[in-house]
């Protein structure tokens, strides 16, 4: 993708109203940013929420929300075209044409699911087709479970090699507490490193119709960040909000700087989008092996593991205080660990966690 590309993704609470319709309003003014930042010489991804509750508008006839997976699965079937129509039509006003990708954890989670992916975005860019991702929620129900495509978003972004990622949502960004709570609360506008505090000034969901939250938006902009992704959450309403996003307009959002050293796409995939099957817990030796000296972990190293992997599974390598430093695929199996080989994560496969 180029190298001035954003990931711009809308909460739940920003595509629909307050009857839970789409609100084309909102899609409008963020197709107009869109293709103006493409004129430009942006390349734009729109990772959209909404198909549930833009679905239980259609067929819940005002009834209370369903909350379990199956129900929620096949209300997300009849909100997902409703969603995309909506964003064709807003797109169509500018004569730009839209292509739905609906992705499910598998598409990250399988290195070769992972590169047809990003070859499909990127077939779609060069047809200047702007990408409106979702998850599908219809048949993965991890989304529902881990709430608002915030991480999917982060993924994403990772997956195209983003620049930036805009994160809009229903406030003005994070604030210094939960504004519910003390009316005192004001906007942090730039972050460069997260921690305790960070973390605690992030609530839950204020609308009730999204699952994600602060929280999540916060995780979404860890990921990205250490991917070398400039991050910034914003309000979804206001006038131009992502061209003022990614144009940094001071006072605008939250900003969230990217480390200085951006992890390759290979090591981003094994950091953030496969998920863990166990824990290796290793020595001190071990430990300043591969955070100084940037070796291979060996099983001399181990002094425990957990999990049940197999060889080519990704699994967590935990300090001796607990904590975990890493994140590796391992050339090794939980049953046959101790007559492997010497290597157990090989340094090429080792994403090093904790440094700043």
């Amino acid at each position: 993708m180029a190298s001035r590309s954003v990931v711009v993704k809308l909460g739940t609470s920003s595509v629909t109203d307050q009857t839970g319709g789409v609100a084309y309003d909102v899609l409008v003014g963020v197709a107009a940013d869109v293709v103006a930042l493409r004129d430009e010489g942006w390349s734009v991804v729109v990772v959209t929420s909404g198909a549930i509750t833009a679905g239980w508008a259609e067929v819940g006839a005002s009834r209370p929300r369903p909350r379990d997976a199956a129900t929620l699965q096949a209300v997300s079937a009849v909100g997902q075209p409703l969603l995309m129509h909506a964003w064709r039509n807003a797109f169509g006003e500018r004569g730009v044409a839209v292509g739905q990708v609906l992705l499910a954890p598998l598409d990250f989670s399988h290195r070769g699911q992972y590169l047809h992916a990003r070859g499909t975005l990127e077939a779609l860019a060069k047809m200047n087709v702007v990408a409106v991702v979702n998850e599908n929620d219809a048949v993965a129900d991890e989304e529902i479970r881990f709430g608002d495509n915030d991480r999917l978003a982060a993924l994403v972004a990772n997956l195209v090699g983003a620049s930036h990622l805009v994160l809009l949502t229903d406030t003005q960004g994070l604030l210094t507490a939960d504004p519910r709570l003390d009316t005192s609360a004001t906007l942090i506008e730039e972050v460069t490193a997260f921690d305790a505090a960070l973390l605690e000034a992030a609530g839950t969901s204020r609308s009730g119709v999204g699952s994600g939250g602060m929280a999540s938006k916060l995780a979404a902009a860890h990921m990205a960040t250490w991917s070398g992704v400039t991050t910034v959450i914003a309000p979804a309403r206001a006038p131009n909000a992502l061209r003022q996003a990614v144009e940094g307009v001071a006072g605008f959002g939250t900003t969230f700087h990217p480390r200085g050293e951006r992890l390759s796409a290979r090591k981003s995939w094994i950091a953030f989008a496969v998920a863990s099957q166990g824990s290796l817990m290793i020595n001190q030796g071990a430990l300043r092996a591969i955070e100084h000296d940037g070796r291979s972990l060996l099983r001399v190293g181990v002094e425990s593991h957990t999990g049940t992997f197999v060889d080519g599974d990704a699994v967590d390598v935990k300090g001796p205080d607990g904590q975990t430093v890493a994140k590796g695929l391992v050339r090794v199996s939980a049953e046959s660990f101790l007559e492997s080989d010497d290597v157990v994560v090989h340094r090429d496969d080792l994403v090093l966690l904790r440094r700043a």
